[in-house]
């Protein structure tokens, strides 16, 4: 490979890298929306004090952090050049991705069977929150899963090597994004009453 490629190829990996980061930034913000909008509301008098998140919910950000664990796992199997390794890390780590999601609508049914809404006469504003912020990441989560999805078949078609695994890369990165955003979020909701 000549200079011209390889400086063509390294352009091309730096702009998939921060499009990554430009779009985990506007993530952010958006977040720090609703969690601003959120302690901004939660001086209102018909703010729930007291409320308990689900034990779901904190059952889901223990499956989220070992699917995190997974994927660096996957990583360094790609990296000692062990692409079967690499694909099984990558299948556990969508299967934990899905009981993450799994897990997230159980935790809004135990919402609902205490008697608390998104919307209508038994809601309130901190239980609409909630439901919103934690069905806003399961979206996201949801783009998190496709973008596996996508790893896994190039995984599985044989694109990434030790030397190369870019791909494999920013997925990662995206999925511990967005492991790390829940976690904030949980923490958040749990201690800001």
């Amino acid at each position: 490979m000549d200079l011209t490629q390889s400086t063509q190829k390294e352009k091309k990996a730096r702009a998939k890298k921060m499009m990554l980061w430009f779009g985990i930034v506007s993530l952010l913000m958006a977040f720090a929306g609703w969690t601003s909008a959120y302690i901004v509301s939660s001086s209102r008098e018909d703010w729930l004090q007291d409320l308990e998140l689900p034990p779901a919910f904190y059952l889901s950000t223990t499956v989220i952090v070992i699917s995190s664990i997974t994927y660096i796992l996957a990583i360094r199997a790609i990296k000692m050049g062990n692409s079967r390794q690499c694909t099984s890390w990558l299948v556990a780590t969508l299967v934990l991705g899905i009981l993450f999601i799994v897990l997230q609508f159980n935790g809004f049914s135990q919402m609902v069977a205490q008697g608390y809404y998104f919307t209508g006469p038994t809601s309130s504003i901190k239980m609409s929150y909630v439901f919103l912020i934690a069905a806003v990441h399961i979206v996201h989560v949801v783009a998190g899963i496709i973008s596996l999805l996508v790893v896994l078949f190039n995984q599985i078609k044989g694109k990434y090597t030790a030397n190369e695994f870019l791909g494999l890369s920013l997925g990662a990165t995206f999925w511990h994004f967005l492991d790390l955003l829940w976690i904030y979020l949980v923490l958040f909701m749990t201690f800001v009453r």
